[in-house]
């Protein structure tokens, strides 16, 4: 979905540092510059991040980062090709590239790289893979950098704890990070936003108002008019989203006998836009067999 992805850029160029390090997982670094994606070369094909760094070597290099919500089309391993041809030939730098999947079903098969073997030809891209879901959270809220804190409720929760209970506790860790107040509200705003992922507006809602930061973040936080735009917006597109998923399993386990563990209903649920959703379910209806539903979403991916 766009708008959490616009949120996740937003983030990265504002702490570019903490995301670096992070994705790198080296301290000897010095950001140089965020780098504009809106040039001639590569403005029909804007990446989310690029970054150019020093390295305690001194050697400079890109770091590209893209965010997803869902599984990619085309799928991630062609377009990343894409971005790292491009951005080595337009900058001569070495270029390291990450994809950060923000939800638990999306990028699940992602093998992070492109690799082509054909006709005595061997083209090899490789680039890192993380997906949230699969990160101790625990760990982010005790020992990771700021500008990540936001992106903790995606990740895994203490064996143990509720979801509520995982996301109220991240909400108090981020609150109780030493930062300035200003940064703190704009942390705990951009917290609100991607927790949508997982959570509903109500529960989001809840909690902050229970911990006293709803005014705060809704008075001074950057986030603040798309927070209140999201909730106008946000739950009628999920509640839409939501009801037409539940429509297609439905229509495929009556037809076919589908069942919530088959690896096809996940792929469903990775999917966010809901025009393409509600042609599914025409399709969900008209297909013969499970086999030809299966190669449709195959063509779509």
């Amino acid at each position: 979905m766009a708008e959490f992805d616009t949120i996740a850029k937003h983030l990265i160029h504002t702490y570019p540092a903490d995301f670096v390090r992070f994705a790198l997982q080296r301290d000897d670094l010095e950001v140089l510059d965020i780098i504009d994606t809106e040039q001639p070369t590569v403005e029909t094909h804007r990446t989310d991040s690029l970054i150019r760094v020093r390295l305690g070597d001194g050697e400079e290099a890109l770091v590209h980062h893209e965010f997803q919500t869902t599984d990619s089309s085309p799928p991630m391993p062609r377009r990343m090709a894409g971005y790292v041809g491009r951005g080595i030939e337009q900058y001569g730098l070495p270029f390291c590239s990450i994809v950060i999947y923000l939800r638990p079903a999306a990028g699940r098969r992602d093998p992070g790289h492109y690799l082509q073997e054909r006709h005595g030809f061997r083209v090899l891209v490789q680039y890192q893979v993380i997906r949230l879901s699969e990160l101790e959270g625990q760990r982010m809220l005790d020992e990771g950098p700021a500008g990540l804190l936001p992106f903790a409720p995606l990740m895994q929760r203490p064996a143990g704890l509720d979801a509520e209970a995982w996301l109220r506790r991240c909400v108090q860790a981020t609150e109780a990070v030493v930062v300035a107040e200003a940064v703190k509200i704009d942390l705990l705003g951009g917290l609100a936003i991607l927790s949508g992922l997982e959570y509903g507006s109500a529960t989001i809602r809840s909690i902050l108002s229970e911990e006293g930061l709803m005014d705060a973040i809704m008075r001074e936080s950057s986030f603040a008019q798309y927070i209140i735009e999201q909730g106008m917006e946000q739950g009628i597109e999920q509640g839409e989203r939501k009801s037409t998923l539940a429509a297609i399993v439905e229509v495929l386990e009556i037809r076919f006998g589908l069942s919530t563990a088959h690896p096809l209903a996940d792929r469903i649920a990775a999917i966010d836009d809901v025009p393409h959703l509600k042609q599914l379910h025409r399709a969900a209806i008209q297909m013969p067999t499970l086999e030809a539903f299966r190669h449709l979403l195959d063509a779509d991916e």
